[in-house]
């Protein structure tokens, strides 16, 4: 079994529920098992216009699904929830990105791992500590704890909400 970080966030149509439904599927995916869910943060949304803030947490998810698999399986996850993919950095009601596949590293155009803005990102690294060892070491050599010291938590917000299997 691989050791796999994905991210989660939504500002469409009930972005909570969009993330619970998402938790679900990613919990019921074949050959894995859901390990962790992180704490729900809300976050300024990056992207072209006026944007609803989002939702986003990271799982752990112990999987034997190839890296390429895994990622065609959610982003069926994404379409079955509406994603609809216009405009870069768009509002959507679901984004799952594979942030970290084991040690594995790659780039090509269709999956970078790890993921491109991982470490650039508040939204997604402190979520990531919440299911990761801040020892934890990416494959690049850097630990978590440091990233999290050079990523200023700025206006991200713990929202009190929760996410689960099999709610």
């Amino acid at each position: 079994m691989i050791c796999v970080y994905i991210g989660l966030g939504s500002n469409l149509q009930n972005p909570h529920q969009q993330l619970q439904k998402s938790v679900d599927a990613i919990a019921a995916l074949p050959s894995s098992r859901l390990e962790a869910v992180s704490q729900v943060y809300r976050s300024a949304a990056i992207g072209p216009g006026e944007q609803p803030d989002y939702l986003n947490a990271v799982v752990r998810l112990a999987t034997k699904l190839p890296a390429e698999s895994l990622l065609q399986k959610l982003q069926e996850i994404e379409d079955s929830q509406g994603r609809v993919r216009e405009q870069h950095w768009g509002p959507r009601t679901l984004d799952l990105d594979i942030l970290l596949y084991g040690d594995r590293t790659q780039n090509d155009p269709h999956l970078t791992l790890p993921h491109r803005y991982l470490t650039q990102r508040n939204f997604v690294l402190y979520p990531l500590a919440d299911v990761c060892e801040q020892k934890s070491v990416l494959p690049d050599g850097v630990d978590l704890a440091t990233l999290l010291r050079h990523c200023p938590r700025g206006d991200l917000q713990l929202t009190g909400l929760t996410l689960g299997a099999g709610r």
